[in-house]
């Protein structure tokens, strides 16, 4: 479970005076759940999940991953929970161009210090996961879009997280690929996997569990 109970965050805005976002009511989301956000531009959406991805941290309140209180854990403990329970996604592929889709997702387990055997494992199986085993030695030139974000999402799994943190994941994909990402995704909650989705595309939004919306700080459910 995920929670982030009356955080706020200070961060600064045009001119010298600082901007206080104050989450409100308190935000759980349950192990196993698939919870898209909304909400505009500038609304603290990607703010929330650096903060429940351990990559930012509030100036008050609590943020819980199961039993660590990750705005009062120390930088190497909050480097370890990042490194081995929360994986993140983004809109841009961030793929190494150099690296095949392999090495590519490789490169996630690199701060585990896994043996080199358990980690091509994972790495055959992270790929299998996303139907890309038969692409494992293609480099991303030669993959699609489609298949670009299978590799980042693989190379988030391949580290067996149990929280997906994800951010516009289908922004830079077309109608029938973003459909397949999404596919992939519920399959992967179906699984177990926690998933918090940043997305303004309401089609995204229509096939998570719960859909959030976060603006001024404040967070509603959206119902329809």
């Amino acid at each position: 479970m995920t929670s982030a109970s009356d955080h706020s965050t200070r961060h600064p805005r045009t001119g010298d005076l600082p901007m206080s976002d104050t989450l409100q009511p308190d935000l759980t989301i349950a192990a196993g759940e698939f919870a898209t956000v909304q909400g505009p531009t500038g609304g603290g959406k990607s703010t929330l999940l650096q903060i429940l991805g351990a990559l930012d941290s509030p100036t008050s309140g609590r943020v819980l991953l199961g039993e660590a209180d990750l705005a009062r854990e120390s930088r190497g403990a909050l480097a370890r929970i990042r490194a081995q329970d929360i994986g993140f996604v983004f809109q841009a592929f961030n793929r190494i161009p150099t690296l095949t889709a392999a090495e590519n997702v490789d490169v996630g387990l690199e701060p585990l210090g896994l043996a080199r055997a358990e980690r091509e494992e994972r790495v055959r199986a992270a790929l299998a996961q996303v139907d890309l085993a038969e692409r494992a030695d293609h480099r991303p030139g030669e993959l699609s879009g489609g298949q670009q974000q299978r590799v980042a999402i693989a190379r988030a799994l391949v580290k067996k997280p149990s929280v997906l943190l994800a951010d516009e994941p289908t922004g830079n994909l077309d109608e029938r690929t973003r459909d397949e990402i999404l596919q992939l995704m519920e399959g992967l909650s179906a699984e177990g996997l926690t998933m918090v989705v940043v997305t303004h595309d309401s089609a995204v939004a229509r096939r998570a569990h719960r859909r959030l919306r976060l603006e001024r700080g404040v967070v509603r459910e959206q119902r329809g």
